[in-house]
């Protein structure tokens, strides 16, 4: 499974982004897909995920209603992305998308990850 991340940037506090993560391969390993992001010096937390089959989702706390995680899926491909609102800049940080061949809520590793997307947010 090959993950390509896009669409982070600069941008100021209180504006929006929304990150796009293109998945291709082995479509067949995907159930659960993620976003984590991590800060230089920090764990790599998860920020939200959703399964394949029926759409469940789960987000961070701190995600507090300003994120919606979604994603399309065809035959040969899936891409998941991040639509992230009401920016901090507290949500300065390395976004990564990640794949998991179980739901999210029993997944205990996820297996493929991408390069990853940088998203500053300005105060």
């Amino acid at each position: 499974v090959q993950l390509e991340e896009s669409g982070g940037g600069l941008v100021q506090a209180g504006e929006s982004l929304r990150l796009s993560c293109a998945a291709s391969g082995s479509i067949f390993r995907i159930n659960a897909m993620a976003w984590h992001r991590q800060v230089p010096g920090k764990e790599r937390e998860l920020v939200a995920a959703i399964s394949r089959v029926g759409g469940g989702t789960w987000y961070a706390d701190f995600t507090k209603g300003r994120f919606t995680i979604s994603r399309d899926n065809d035959r040969n491909t899936a891409t998941l992305y991040l639509q992230m609102n009401g920016l901090r800049p507290e949500d300065t940080a390395m976004y990564y998308c990640a794949t998991c061949q179980a739901g999210w809520a029993t997944c205990s590793t996820y297996d493929y990850w991408g390069q990853g997307t940088q998203v500053t947010v300005s105060s």
